[in-house]
């Protein structure tokens, strides 16, 4: 039986929402499926409409105007930007910290678009008020030219409409079954277009699949469990079932519409004013912008009707007011949508104040999302350990060196090893130099910690960027002992070659006691080419000798120069031309 769950209003304006509800439009669904899940089908589908600018139930005549403020997609698309705008950080415990961080940058980065990842599971919380996410492990494959393409774990946002869970009976947090079904096109063995309903069943122990009620494929479920992870976006209690961030002001959306459209039709009436003829004819008088009347009966009266536009000072303060609801009830200020505010006299105070209703909003969703994510990385790292165990040895070529109290292989049947942390970063600007000054105070008060402080000045992968800093500073102190090694050298020869103690900067050379240097001008009488206790003539033999009179006669040459005077033969061919 197919089924349309669209509100009588929006049955003729959702016919295009096939792309966002289903290709075919809603699937066939039994009696049992219909009263589980119609209710929260039926919200899916007018929240679509909504989000896609299907605020009508009706077209008005041609030429008629018809006014679609879409605030509903513009309040959500800011949610979801403000929720995920600047991504999501992993750890993980400081055991498994120098492996499975570079697992889930590989997974979300490289096998999978992050932020796109993030803003389709955003938009369809937003939207719907459920995200469902699956994790599949595509296996390595060669195409038709013979690239070999390695296997990966996918990250697949799935239409809510498609998805069908089925949950204990006194665990709503626990799935035991869940369905996805969705119809399609297809090309029939006669070789016609046809309709096809897939169906996919999923529990702990099998996966099946089923194409029009016939079984395609059956196969055990090689991670033991159901790979699919659910998030509602708006929490509602004794309910399984999330709500859409905008839900509370559809109706308010439709009748600003519906006030602005009245409001057009008086503005176009008015725009072009009724004249009025009293004691003449008026087939007679020539109309046009340049035109002048002369030659009236004296009684005549001429005059335009006007006085509508004029009267809509009330009509536009009503629809201010009807916006501005609309913004409390979301919680997204109007200075974002466009309002103009001078940002010199917002301080960061006044800024927090201002936003303080959307980032309670947005620590609800921090709290909902997290906890998805979380159990997102565990199905990612639990597809590994199944289908990649080699990924779960520490890798010196693309995981962080290792420290004290950190596993070079992780345990599979350790539930350690699937324990991660999402961290979402400040959405609110922040002062960068302000926010250094804090970081700096509560290190010296040994109140946070350098990795605390990436995390903090939005690094999303602190234990790396660390490792980075310590390989840094190690190549500058290598770097800088050579340069004071070559330092001391060039200060021995000096002192032999002129027997005075270089001065430091902007002060004269000290005479060094003869007592000091032997015959031959060696200070010391050391016989080596830098300080006391380097490399001697017996130690390095003829390297040493050959390098000291090296570095003496580049000395020598730079202080005092080697070129003679010369002179030069005028170049005459310039004259030939």
């Amino acid at each position: 039986m197919s089924m349309d769950f669209a509100a009588p209003s929006f049955r003729g304006a959702s016919q295009d929402l096939t792309v966002s509800i289903s290709p075919l439009g809603l699937v066939e669904l039994a009696d049992e499926e219909f009263e589980v899940h119609g209710p929260r089908l039926n919200r899916y589908s007018i929240n679509w409409a909504m989000y896609l600018g299907h605020h009508w139930s009706f077209r008005r005549e041609t030429g008629e105007q018809q006014s679609t403020f879409n605030y509903y997609r513009a309040f959500t698309d800011y949610i979801s930007r403000f929720t995920f705008g600047h991504g999501v950080q992993f750890s993980s415990p400081k055991a498994t910290d120098a492996i499975v961080p570079s697992l889930l940058k590989r997974i979300w980065e490289v096998d999978n678009d992050k932020m796109k990842i993030l803003f389709e599971m955003g938009t369809n919380g937003s939207v719907s008020g459920d995200s469902f996410v699956k994790v599949a492990y595509e296996e390595p494959w060669a195409d038709s030219i013979g690239r070999e393409h390695p296997g990966r774990v996918r990250l697949l946002p799935l239409n809510s409409a498609y998805v069908f869970p089925e949950r204990h009976p006194h665990d709503r947090s626990r799935m035991i079954r869940c369905k996805i079904k969705y119809r399609f096109y297809g090309t029939s063995p006669q070789g016609t277009r046809s309709v096809y309903t897939y169906v996919e069943l999923l529990t702990d122990e099998v996966i099946e699949e089923y194409v029009n009620d016939e079984l395609i494929d059956s196969r055990p479920n090689p991670i033991g469990m159901i790979p699919i992870v659910h998030i509602p976006n708006m929490p509602v209690p004794s309910s399984p079932w999330g709500l859409s961030d905008c839900q509370d002001i559809i109706n308010l959306n439709m009748h600003y519409n519906e006030v602005s459209t009245d409001i057009a039709d008086i503005v176009n009436y008015h725009s072009a004013p009724v004249t009025v003829i009293v004691g003449a004819k008026a087939s007679q008088l020539e109309k046009g912008a340049k035109k002048v009347w002369g030659g009236l009966p004296k009684e005549a009266q001429v005059f335009n009707l006007e006085g509508g536009a004029s009267g809509l000072e009330g009509a536009l303060k009503y629809l201010e007011t009807v916006k501005r609801s609309m913004h409390e009830l979301v919680g997204v200020p109007e200075t974002v949508l466009g309002q103009m505010q001078p940002i010199s006299n917002t301080s960061g105070v006044a800024l927090s104040i201002q936003f303080q209703p959307l980032m309670n909003r947005w620590t609800q969703k921090v709290a909902q999302y997290g906890e998805g994510m979380q159990r997102i990385n565990e199905l990612i790292l639990l597809t590994l350990a199944v289908k990649e165990p080699q990924a779960l040895i520490w890798d010196e070529n693309s995981d962080v060196p290792l420290s004290d109290g950190q596993l070079s292989q992780l345990d599979p049947s350790d539930p350690i090893t699937y324990i991660t942390t999402v961290h979402f970063p400040p959405p609110l600007p922040l002062d960068k130099l302000v926010l250094l000054n804090e970081i700096q105070m509560l290190m010296q008060l040994s109140l946070e910690s350098r990795e605390g402080a990436l995390r903090v000045l939005g690094e999303e992968f602190p234990e790396e960027k660390l490792a980075e800093i310590r390989d840094e500073l190690v190549t500058d102190a290598i770097a800088d002992g050579a340069l004071n090694m070559l330092k001391a050298q060039v200060t021995k020869e000096i002192m032999d070659l002129t027997g005075m103690m270089p001065g430091m900067e902007g002060t004269p050379a000290t005479p060094l006691d003869p007592g000091m240097m032997t015959a031959d001008g060696d200070v010391m009488g050391d016989g080596a080419i830098g300080p006391e206790g380097m490399a001697t003539p017996d130690q390095s033999g003829m390297d040493v000798i050959s390098g000291q009179a090296n570095l003496r006669a580049a000395l020598v040459t730079k202080a005092y120069g080697t070129k003679l005077a010369m002179s030069r033969k005028p170049d005459d061919t310039k004259n030939d031309r």
